[in-house]
């Protein structure tokens, strides 16, 4: 008796063994199915498509509502807000319909120094976070509203100016 207990054991354990195998093996028989079946509804759906340049030739405006950029001005500018003197080189440039450019570049002839001490002067007061925004929006934001008041409308309502571009805006100290 004692015998066939040994015997009774052996095969359930045995029998264990073999079955912690098929799980294995089933596991991994329905994962390279499911990998193959995401294999084939991305190549079934083409993946992303290729942009051309020809697709995007429709976007852009023609004529007199093409987007024309104009330098503003380069210069360097002081700041004080953290207690030294910094110097911030910047480059703004405006973004303005074609029908608009000779009114615009009139304007900036006629109102150039008004510009410039505007300018200066968001600079001046900026806080330090402000200046050192990644994304620029708050001076953006704030060299737009103020050009927005020298510029004005045209006429059909809208803003001379579509925007803003600050490409170059870099800080150092002064005192250095």
């Amino acid at each position: 008796m004692a015998d066939e207990e040994k015997n009774v054991e052996s095969t359930e354990s045995g029998g264990k063994k073999g079955g912690g195998l098929k799980t294995i093996v089933i596991v991994a028989v329905m994962m390279l199915g499911e990998a193959g079946a995401l294999f084939f509804l991305i190549n079934m759906m083409n993946g992303p498509s290729a942009a051309d340049a020809s697709q995007l030739q429709g976007l852009e405006d023609s004529g007199e509502a093409a987007p024309v950029e104009i330098e503003l001005m380069k210069g360097q500018f002081q700041n004080m807000s953290t207690g030294r003197v910094w110097e911030w080189r910047a480059e703004i440039f405006l973004r303005v319909r074609q029908k608009n450019v000779a009114e615009i570049e009139s304007i900036m002839e006629r109102d150039k120094a008004l510009i410039q001490e505007g300018i200066s002067k968001i600079f001046g007061r900026a806080q330090d976070r402000h200046l050192r925004e990644p994304g620029r929006e708050t001076m953006t934001r704030q060299i737009t509203t103020y050009l927005n008041e020298i510029f004005g409308v045209d006429a059909d309502e809208f803003p001379l100016i579509d925007r803003v571009l600050i490409p170059e805006l870099k800080g150092f100290p002064a005192d250095a």
